[in-house]
């Protein structure tokens, strides 16, 4: 891990991908963006810009595992997308478990000053991805 300086988290999600970058020196975490999927494929130009822009030594997927820690429906369709990373840009992709990431994300939000129209125009993808970023590193760091 001494070499891990820079990280892109993704918060996966068939319609929307929460992106976050997290510097493992100060061991924290913030929202970069969100980018559209169709049916849980973003587009990859997209994707190639914040990885050339950014340069991260590694990216971090979220799992969503379901609350007894099995996985859920999506869980392979999150570890096909790490794949993908990984396939791509040839970095190394850990996962790492997002239980409740979208919930505590919405809580930021209202704590912020609320949510103004729906999740959908207003979503909170990039928040969940810090969060399970600022996880990993906190696990891992």
């Amino acid at each position: 891990m001494a070499d891990l300086r820079l990280l892109l988290g993704f918060d996966y999600g068939s319609k929307q991908i929460g992106v976050a970058v997290g510097q493992v020196i100060t061991g924290q975490a913030r929202e970069l963006c969100t980018l559209k999927a169709q049916n849980g494929v973003p587009d990859w130009a997209q994707v190639e810009k914040l990885i050339a822009e950014w340069k991260p030594d590694a990216i971090v997927v979220g799992l969503p595992l379901n609350m007894d820690g099995t996985p859920s429906e999506m869980s392979a369709r999150a570890e096909k997308f790490a794949r993908r990373l990984n396939g791509r840009f040839n970095l190394p992709v850990h996962t790492h478990d997002e239980r409740l990431t979208t919930f505590e994300a919405k809580g930021e939000r209202m704590a912020r000053g609320g949510q103004r129209g729906s999740y959908r125009d207003n979503p909170v993808d990039a928040i969940a991805a810090a969060l399970l970023l600022q996880g990993w590193l906190e696990a891992n760091t």
